[in-house]
């Protein structure tokens, strides 16, 4: 695999996903899909029709997800960033929002009898909901991989702030 770097210039093989170096640890950024500022990739199913789920940079901040919750229905119309759920980690609990304005067309039911399938398969088998959507702020893969380059050094810092460094 070859990596992205600030260091080698952002020189990927074609279909070789990007990846983004959180200090030691690796999150890879597949390049068949779109990212949101709220981590989570966005993959079109059909016209109009995306599935989402949350970035290997999420998943890596959150470490272990222990419970999901959704405070909306499926077949719910949302607004863009309306509260929708609800997340534990081993790090906090915390909100989650819709990345888009739209209809959510289900919940992916096997994250929330086992939310471990995130942090295993979170590309794949761990993907969070699917919806109808249109104008949906997305980033191409090198967007949000310089969108993470842009925003680590002030992340780190919040992170440290919050382990008491």
């Amino acid at each position: 695999m070859v990596t992205e770097t600030p260091e080698n210039g952002g020189t990927a093989q074609p279909n070789e996903p990007l990846v983004f170096y959180m200090g030691k640890y690796a999150a890879a950024i597949p390049l068949n899909r779109h990212y949101c500022k709220n981590h989570m990739w966005c993959l079109p199913i059909t016209d109009g029709t995306y599935r989402f789920g949350f970035s290997a940079y999420a998943i890596r901040l959150m470490k272990d997800i222990y419970f999901l919750d959704w405070c909306v229905d499926a077949d719910s119309h949302v607004a863009y960033k309306q509260q929708i759920g609800n997340i534990e980690t081993s790090k906090a609990v915390s909100d989650l929002f819709s990345p888009a304005e739209g209809k959510i067309l289900e919940f992916n039911q096997e994250i929330l009898r086992d939310p471990a399938l995130i942090n295993v398969d979170g590309d794949n088998q761990g993907w969070l909901f699917s919806m109808t959507a249109t104008n949906i702020e997305r980033m191409s893969p090198q967007e949000y991989f310089n969108f993470l380059t842009a925003n680590w050094e002030n992340t780190q810092r919040i992170l440290k702030g919050q382990m008491g460094d």
